[in-house]
C-alpha cells in the first residue's frame, strides 16, 4: 500500500497544486470588483446642491470652464481631457483649513507623480486677491509641480457657479457677487468623463488616504 502511494505521490502533488490554482482563479473571477459610485445631484446632501438640480438623477458632469493658472496660462476642460483629477477650493490668505488642505494636496501630488493620467485642480475663491503673481508665489512656496497641479483664478461668478452647480461642494447659497464667500474642506474626485466619483475631507489624513486608494481603484477601472 505504501509503495502504491509513493508511486503516485508526485502526481498527487501536481493535482493538488492545480486545484489550488483553479480555486484562486475562480475566486478572483467571481470576487466583486471594487467600484466607485457615480454621484448625481439626487444622491448628494440637498444642502450641497443648488435647488435647480435637486431632481437630477443622471448625466451630471462638470461644466466647461476657462480659468487662469499660476503661470498665466488658460486652463479649460481640454487640459483635463482623459484625466482623473482631484478638485478643491481655497484662498492663499486663509489661515484656517486651507493650509492643512494644501499640505495634504501636496502630499497627494507626491503619491500621484508617476500616474500620468491623474492631476490636481485648486480653485481660488478670492480671485481678485489671488492674482497670477500671487498664485505663482504660493505655488513655489507649497512645492506645486506645474505639470500635475493647477492653481486657478479668474471670474468669481464662474468659480462659485462651478463649486455650487458642478462640484456640489458648498453648503451656502449665493450669486458669486462682491459679498459672496464660500469655504469648503471638500476634495472632489472626478473621472475621465467629468463625473463626480467621491467626496473627501481634505483636512483629514485618513480621508486623503482613502482618496488615494479610490484613485487607484478608478485607474484600474480604465485598465480592464
Amino acid at each position: 500500500m505504501l509503495k502504491f502511494f509513493a508511486k503516485y505521490k508526485f502526481l498527487g502533488l501536481v493535482l493538488l497544486f492545480l486545484s489550488v490554482v483553479i480555486i484562486i482563479l475562480m475566486y478572483n473571477a467571481l470576487k466583486p470588483k471594487n467600484r466607485l459610485p457615480i454621484y448625481q445631484p439626487s444622491m448628494v446632501n440637498t444642502d450641497l446642491v443648488d435647488s435647480s438640480l435637486h431632481r437630477q438623477k443622471q448625466q451630471h458632469t462638470i461644466a466647461n470652464f476657462k480659468l487662469i493658472n499660476q503661470n498665466g496660462d488658460s486652463i479649460t476642460q481640454e487640459d483635463y481631457q482623459d484625466k482623473i483629477y482631484v478638485a478643491d477650493f481655497f484662498f492663499t490668505t486663509c489661515l484656517t483649513i486651507c493650509p492643512i488642505m494644501t499640505k495634504n494636496m501636496a502630499g497627494l501630488q507626491k503619491d500621484i507623480l508617476e500616474m500620468e493620467d491623474v492631476m490636481l485642480l485648486s480653485h481660488s475663491v478670492t480671485p481678485k486677491i489671488d492674482s497670477v503673481p500671487r498664485l505663482k508665489e504660493y505655488a513655489v512656496e507649497k512645492g506645486v509641480i506645474d505639470a500635475k497641479w493647477n492653481l486657478v483664478t479668474g471670474d468669481k461668478e464662474q468659480i462659485y457657479d462651478l463649486a455650487r452647480k458642478s462640484y456640489l461642494a458648498v453648503k451656502t447659497d449665493g450669486d458669486g457677487g462682491t459679498f459672496d464667500m464660500i469655504h469648503t474642506e471638500n476634495f472632489i474626485l472626478i473621472d475621465k468623463e467629468k463625473r463626480i466619483r467621491g467626496y473627501y475631507d481634505g483636512t483629514n489624513e485618513q480621508e486623503v488616504k482613502k482618496l488615494l486608494k479610490d484613485i487607484r481603484i478608478l485607474k484600474e477601472s480604465y485598465e480592464q
